[in-house]
């Protein structure tokens, strides 16, 4: 293997740089990626190499005697060495063999608190693009040798390094040997982002619900992974995935473990209850006034009845249209500048609302509902976009048969999520299948002095959390 072999690879060599640097008798080939390895390394690799480059006699004196840096490797392989100089890494070639020097450097933002899960209280670190920054932040609050972290290249063009982290005397080796396994079996061009291995990685890639948890916050990654879940980092995404994942971890929130558990407790039903408000509100709404009017008190249904008339649409297409009509506000806020963004929410909601309203198009109770159903939705902002998915459903259903239409759906979509799993683990755990003693942190959040072992839904090879006591694993 030789520089001139490896330059003929490339399809243009405008950003590869390449430097001679002759020692006494001998010359030393450099190769370097001009736009991501670090000027200033390679010059002190370049200094090094004129000053004591010529009383080596061996590659491996080079490596060890010569060069003054953290990390270097003798390579043989030419794929390996390719990919190395593509990450920015120099290459010194002495004759047939290279020398691999780590001289990567790449443009990275601060480490800040995440937009998606803000906290009034505890830790307000948030991962970023760099995997190497992320992998520190999880060193640092897990310091223990049984931190296990294995690299893998995923993607035939892009060959973006994965990250599987996991700590070895905790989780059960099948589960991480399963997560292995997927991840070799990944057949992709490229993989820019989490969010393109999460289906890849699920056992039910056609469901709108997610079976792998999504996280930006370091310390609920590491929770989870001295829960005995594995974690997935990608390099180039702030998004971490853990797997295995259950339903109940969407109701719950890293603030509910710094708050006092009483309060915690009621947050997590509160979250519940807004979910089913958020996506069910709109569908009873429009069942009642379609079949079941005589479900409503008289005064209520008197107000009612004065508020939709002259009002032109029926109310599954009147529900329907107010309900695409917030989906696009929300589309709109998001995708705009952000300096105007909050001004378009402003305008969208109250100007076209009630202008809506005075003209007779759509009624005031449709608007007040349908908002309360959105509003709700954001309570579990993680399950947004499927919960409006299932509101729609409902609406549907609602609207044709009333009351059975909504409990066919809601049986529909509780055996869906009952026949799910994740790596192996129920998704609707711990009530189905009924696990006792994973009810202390489920739905209600028990004092820290009580959660002594680990969650029994999620496998383990070692249970005791807390405690001197020794548990065995059930």
């Amino acid at each position: 293997m030789n520089a001139e072999q490896l330059l003929s690879k490339f399809a243009t060599k405008d950003y590869m740089g390449t430097r001679d640097v002759k020692v006494g008798k001998r010359t030393y080939k450099l190769l370097f990626n001009t736009e991501l390895s670090d000027a200033v390394t390679i010059r002190s690799v370049i200094k090094s190499l004129q000053l004591y480059g010529n009383d080596a006699e061996s590659v491996d004196e080079i490596k060890n005697a010569v060069l003054y840096v953290s990390e270097a490797e003798i390579m043989d392989d030419e794929a390996e060495a390719m990919e190395m100089l593509l990450s920015g890494d120099l290459l010194i070639f002495v004759g047939e063999q290279v020398i691999k020097v780590n001289t990567r450097k790449y443009d990275k933002r601060a480490v800040e608190e995440p937009p998606t899960e803000t906290v009034m209280r505890g830790p307000r670190e948030g991962f970023i693009e760099d995997l190497k920054t992320n992998l520190g932040l999880l060193e640092r609050r897990i310091r223990t040798p049984a931190l296990g972290i294995e690299k893998y290249r995923v993607g035939r063009i892009s060959s973006t390094t994965v990250a599987l982290v996991y700590i070895s005397t905790i989780a059960d080796p099948a589960l991480i040997d399963e997560v292995r396994s997927r991840l070799k079996k990944i057949d992709i061009d490229s993989l820019m982002d989490s969010h393109y291995l999460q289906p890849l990685l699920e056992d039910h890639p056609f469901s709108i619900f997610q079976q792998s948890g999504i996280s930006e916050k370091p310390d609920v990654v590491c929770a989870k992974l001295l829960e005995g879940r594995v974690a997935l980092i990608v390099d180039g995404s702030p998004m971490v995935l853990t797997v295995p994942f259950m339903f109940i971890e969407t109701l719950q929130s890293s603030e509910d473990y710094y708050e006092r558990n009483i309060y915690s407790s009621f947050l997590r039903i509160m979250r519940l209850i807004a979910l089913f408000f958020g996506a069910a509100l709109p569908a009873i709404f429009v069942s009642v006034q379609m079949f079941h009017q005589e479900v409503i008190p008289v005064r209520f249904l008197t107000t009612l009845m004065n508020a939709i008339e002259g009002i032109p649409l029926p109310p599954l297409p009147e529900v329907l249209f107010v309900v695409l009509l917030f989906e696009i506000i929300r589309e709109a806020s998001v995708r705009m500048p952000r300096a105007v963004g909050m001004a378009m929410s402003i305008v969208g909601a109250l100007v076209l609302g009630e202008t809506a309203v005075n003209a007779g198009i759509i009624s005031s109770p449709a608007v007040m509902v349908v908002a309360l159903s959105s509003i709700s939705l954001y309570t579990v902002p993680s399950e947004v976009g499927t919960m409006s998915l299932i509101r729609i459903a409902l609406i549907i259903m609602g609207g044709f048969l009333g009351f059975f239409g909504l409990i066919i759906s809601a049986m529909f979509f509780i055996h869906r999520m009952c026949s799910l799993d994740s790596f192996g683990v129920p998704y609707t755990a711990p009530f189905a299948p009924f696990v006792k003693n994973d009810l202390k942190d489920s739905l209600v959040r028990a004092p820290i002095p009580t959660l002594k072992t680990r969650p029994e839904s999620i496998p383990n090879i070692n249970n005791v959390r807390q405690g001197d006591e020794l548990c065995e694993k059930k």
